[in-house]
Order: structure tokens, then sequence, then C-alpha cells
């Protein structure tokens, strides 16, 4: 079995209940299940972005996954045909509009016809005026729309609740309850963001950390007040870059990899083949940790009111007294959560007696936009989510909507190329990779996509390698700052089993026709020196497809896509500056640079609709009711579908993982090398 490695679903539906509306004059609205809002800047700024609305439109006839590699002189001949003067050239980041979130209260006419919607709203979205809304962020958080029978958090919805929250006459704040966090960074931030445009509708917001690292208190230290019981677990002590290497395990047992990467950068294999880090991985991972740290650093003492120097300084002192903390004033008070509901019945004016109006994060889930106000718009956005592991095909295996299957993904794309209702297309990318194959035909037909309307990339936590692969078909990429992003590199490789066969007294013997006929079946040996060379080569051959296609996508020379692949992983801010990247935002800016380049003004609304909005599965429903009693259901749905990975060529990121010097609150370290081990085969 080979694997080649570019390392860093559901049915196909649209409802006409899901809608959401994006409007920088008034709130965005939409029948589904989340929704976000933008400030953009007025109509008669928009003038120099219409001569750059469709920028990086080569001909797909260079795009051909059959060509050999591109030269510059072919890319100029390219960009003369596109009217394209100098190819490194396009919009910075400071010309996209912001797409920063603007309130508008509702007042007058507006105020008695939200009070009338809500006379005549269904049950389930009754709620009683004065209600705080409680949300438990805590454990994983998905990228996707997730339906009533699906366990976990979804980012959409939160951040719909937090925006719906805003302008809610029912809500009168927020009760954050913030936990072990098993998400990327990217997700955080856009969380963080949503916390600071609630902020502007006036209304409280606090947070109660019984458990808390850093990412846990880079979300807290957003709200206004932020308490915690006299236990809490603190552990501030700083952020840790982890790579483990399973070569001397397969080594004890006979197993020896044999790796070809491409790129110096391209990781994925060490863990394979190495017993330590190698000096370029350690590099990017340095560099990574740095960005995330110092960001880290920034944000929070921007929000207590600190120096930076101030905030290392505790953290070097290793804070985990909750007294400590308080003294310092990094949380308001130590208090127990039962003191917290006291606390806001007082300022709320609930009698003791009383219980205090309360409604949960699933319940309020169910509230439309509809009911609280928020108008639709005429010209529809479509929006495509593509989260998880790619493959080409679903695995018997897979469990619905865990990953990302090309032929479901491609009947999405061309849905909503073939109609004429949408006037542009965002892709949601939260992905590390997977099937290379699978990942061109996607970036191809994203790319016929783009060449009848404009298509946004919007990264979340992780757009890499294949994921990468995917974005870079798009007119326009928008990432966090701390998505992990670029990998554009190779790597493959096949096991010799040959020691391992000795050693418990199995044989194969192959009888074969044809030269090269037993380069991946013969697992038993290693690779000849011409079966070596021809592996090599034809690793050699994928990487200069995927980076003369970036070069291609991204309006680069070949030379300059060069300095910037290798296999090296990105964050956003750094890929940003070196062109992998057009914008830092999120979903937000994303829909903003979509009405720009479908020259929709900024101050009309637009509606977006999901394709499409995930049904439960049987396996979702008996995995969701498992959950409260078996608590073990995500990690069979890792190892399963780390187990399913499609033979042939992948296009995945190595296996990165930013922690606290805490032992991960959710990762059994066993379980997690069997699950990267398994990956790799």
């Amino acid at each position: 079995m080979s694997n080649l490695l570019l390392l860093p679903s559901l049915p196909l539906t649209i409802s006409p209940n899901r809608f959401q509306t994006f409007s920088s004059a008034c709130p965005l609205q939409f029948q589904c299940r989340f929704s976000l809002s933008i400030l953009s800047p007025p109509h008669h700024s928009l003038s120099p972005f219409r001569s750059h609305a469709r920028r990086r439109e080569p001909s797909l006839r260079v795009f051909d996954s059959s060509s050999d590699a591109i030269t510059n002189e072919e890319l100029k001949e390219v960009a003369k045909e596109e009217g394209v003067e100098d190819p490194s050239v396009g919009i910075t980041d400071d010309e996209y509009p912001s797409g920063e979130f603007d309130f508008k209260p509702v007042t007058g006419w507006r105020s008695f016809l939200v009070k009338l919607k809500m006379l005549v709203a269904f049950p389930w979205e009754r709620v009683r005026k004065g209600s705080v809304l409680t949300m438990k962020l805590r454990g994983q958080i998905s990228d996707q729309v997730k339906s009533r029978f699906s366990p976990g958090l979804s980012l959409p919805q939160i951040c719909e609740n937090f925006f719906k929250a805003a302008y809610d006459p029912r809500i009168s704040g927020i009760y954050l309850h913030i936990d072990s966090l098993n998400c990327g960074w990217g997700k955080v931030e856009e969380i963080r963001r949503h916390i600071s445009d609630f902020k502007k509708s006036g209304k409280f917001i606090l947070a109660y950390v019984p458990l808390c690292q850093e990412k846990e208190y880079y979300l807290a230290c957003a709200c206004d007040e932020i308490y915690s019981p006299p236990s809490a677990y603190f552990s501030l002590f700083g952020l840790t870059v982890q790579a483990s290497f399973l070569r001397g395990i397969l080594d004890n047992i006979g197993i020896e990899p044999q790796v070809e990467r491409i790129g110096k950068y391209k990781s994925a294999g060490d863990q394979l083949a190495r017993r330590t880090m190698s000096e370029e991985n350690c590099e990017m991972l340095t560099a990574l940790l740095d960005n995330i740290y110092t960001n880290w650093l920034d944000k929070v003492s921007s929000a207590k009111g600190k120096s930076k120097e101030d905030i290392e300084k505790l953290i070097n002192e290793g804070v985990y007294r909750v007294d400590k903390l308080k003294e310092e004033g990094l949380i308001s008070n130590i208090i127990y959560d039962d003191e917290i509901i006291t606390m806001l019945k007082e300022r709320l004016g609930v009698k003791l007696d009383k219980d205090l109006p309360m409604v949960d994060y699933r319940k309020y889930s169910r509230v439309r936009k509809w009911t609280v106000g928020i108008s639709g718009g005429g010209e529809l956005i479509a929006i495509i989510r593509a989260s998880g592991s790619i493959s080409r095909v679903e695995s018997q295996l897979s469990v619905s909507s865990s990953g990302i299957t090309a032929e479901k993904f491609i009947e999405k794309i061309r849905t909503v190329r073939e109609s004429k209702k949408f006037k542009a297309a965002i892709i949601r990318i939260d992905s590390p990779g997977g099937d290379a194959l699978a990942s061109d035909l996607m970036w191809r037909e994203i790319r016929l996509l783009a060449a009848k309307k404009p298509v946004i990339a919007s990264m979340s936590d992780v757009a890499a390698s294949g994921g990468y692969y995917m974005a870079m078909g798009a007119d326009a990429i928008v990432a966090e700052s701390l998505t992990l992003t670029g990998s554009i590199g190779v790597v493959t490789g096949k096991f010799n089993l040959g020691k391992l066969y000795e050693k418990i007294g199995f044989n194969k013997e192959i009888i074969s026709r044809g030269r090269y006929a037993e380069l991946l079946a013969a697992e038993q040996r290693p690779f000849r020196p011409d079966e070596a060379a021809l592996f090599a080569e034809s690793a050699r051959h994928a990487y200069k497809q995927f980076r003369d296609k970036a070069a291609l996508s991204r309006s680069m020379t070949v030379e300059k896509m060069e300095e910037v692949a290798q296999g090296r992983v990105w964050t956003g801010n750094d890929a940003a500056s070196r062109g992998l990247v057009d914008a830092i935002g999120g979903l937000s800016r994303a829909i903003a640079i979509a009405k720009v380049k479908a020259n929709i003004p900024q101050d009309s609304q637009v509606t977006l609709v999901e394709i499409s909005r995930p049904s439960p599965s049987l396996p979702e429903i008996l995995l969701g009711v498992g959950s409260s009693l078996v608590g073990a259901d995500r990690m069979v749905k890792e190892l399963l579908q780390g187990m399913t990975f499609s033979d042939g060529v992948q296009a995945r990121m190595d296996g990165i993982m930013f922690q606290t010097l805490e032992e991960y609150p959710f990762g059994n370290p066993i379980l997690s090398i069997i699950k990267s081990y398994l990956s790799s085969l």
C-alpha cells in the first residue's frame, strides 16, 4: 500500500427556509440556523474595487491536471491574455471591506412589529422577557451546521445565537460557561469576535471559568466580567507544540517505512521515518508557536489594560492560584455558579425566591431570525461548507458528516453553478487535507464555478495542503489570523514488512509481469533502485503540479511560489504577507468581499443559503443518545475515520498539536498515537 501526501457528507438539498440576510444597514437574517452581520464602507468607496472585481482568473485550459510544470513565460502569456499586467499585483487586505458588525437598535414601528411576531411565534421559540442566554462552550466545536439530533457544539449556531441575542428584546444578557475547549485558534478567534460584536448592543456578557488554560482565557477576557470558583483549575503556563515519532516502535516490530518527501518543510512522513524532529520542522513549528503566543499576549494585554511585559511576567511565574488572578485584575471575582445566579437576580430585579429566567444554547438555536425581527434580502449567496479529512468517495465505515467527500461536494458546487439565483458563493473550509485526487477534482469544479460567478474561500481553523488546494481555486481567500494554511508539498511512501513477516512466520510470493508491477504490491521487500527512482520521480511530478497550480491560481511566478511552498505551514497573517491569502477575517468579511465582487452595494441586504443543511443519520442519532451514557463516541468515530483513508496520493497536513503543558483534556496519548499511525497507513 502506498500513500502520497500533500500535507500542511450530506444529502444535496436546498430548503427554502434556510436563509440568512446580511446588511450593513440593518441586521442580517437567515431562516436556517446561524447568522452574522457586517458593517461596510459607504457605497461610494467601492469604486476602486470595480476594476479588480474578478482578478486571478487565468484560462481554465492552463489548469489541465495532465499538463507538465508551467513555465514563467507561459504564466506571463496567460496573464496577458487575461488582461493582467503583472501577475503579482492584486488587491491588498486594506483595500477590501472589513465586514465589521454594526449594531442598529430596533426602534419605532419595527420594535412594535417584533413584539407582534413574538406573539405568534412557535411554542419552542417562546422566551421569557428578561431572560439570560446561557451557553456552555466546552469540547469540540464543529464548523458545520448541526441538527437537533447531533451532539456537540456548532460554530455557525454559536455565532448565530450571539447575533440574535443582540437584537432580541427578551434577552437581557449572556452568561457563558467556558470549559476545556478542543478546537483550533481560528474558531476561538471567530467566537471572540462575536463576543465583541454582542457587547455593542449594550447588554452584559459574563464568563464563568472553572477550568482555564490559555485558549479558555483568550475567550473569557473578551467578556465584561470573569468569575471563577475558589477551587478552579487555572494553568496559565504557556503554550507548547508537540511532534511524536513512531520510527522506534516500527523498528521494534519489524516495519520499515520508505518515505519520499518533496519540500524541505514537509514533515508528514517524519512521524514514521524519523526518531527526532528535523531542523526544518523545528524552524516551522517554532515560527507558528511564536505567532500564536505573540497574538495571545497582544489580545490579552489589550483586553485587560496591561502591558505585554506584565502579562508575560505572570505567565513565567506560573499562574495557577485564583486569588493571584484576582489580585492582578485578570478575573473579576472568586464566586461559585449559584452566587453568580444570585448576583444576576439582583442586577435584573428578580426576587431571590424566584427562578432566574434563562434559555440555553440548544433551545435558543431553534429561534428563527424572523421572530426577532431580522428581515431578509433579495440577492442570494451560497454557503458551501467543507470540514474534515478529504476523500474521493464515502467509506463504508465513515459516519455521515464526518469529512469531505468529493463526489458530494462536487454535486453542491454544480448545483450552485447551474443555478441563476445565486450571485456568489462562499466555500467555508476547515480541513487539513486528504486525498490529492479528490482535492484536485474539487479544485477544478471550484474553478469552473468561479468562471461563472464570484467565489470566496473562507478558512476556519485549518485549510492546509488539500484544504489549501481547494481554497486556491477561489477568486479571493479570507483566513483568520491564526488559521493554519499552506503546506504546499508532497510526501509518499510504503511500508516494507519483510522483517515483521519473518518474526511472525508469514510468507508472501508474487508472480508479476511488467518491470514495475510489484512497485506497490511487494510490501515484503524494500524498493529496488529502479523502483525507488520511479517512486521519487512520481512524487516530484505531483509536487510540481500542486506548486504550479498554486502559482497560477495566486498569480505568482513559479519561483516566487517555490519560496513559500516546500511543504511549509503558515499562520493566516504570515500567509497573507506572502500572497497565499488575500484578507484576514471571518465569515462576515468573506461575505463583504463576495458582495464587492458580485457588484452588490455594501449597504444592500443579501440572503445566505446553506448548501445544504445536514439531516441526522441513524448513526448520528444513536451516537447522540449514547454520548451521554458512554462518552466515547467521538474517539470511536475519529479512529474509524482515521482507518478509512483511501489508497493513492494524499494531500494532508501533518498532525500539529498546540496545547498547554497540562495534558490535553480530551486526549488519551496512546489512542492519539494509534490514530495518527492508522491515518498514515
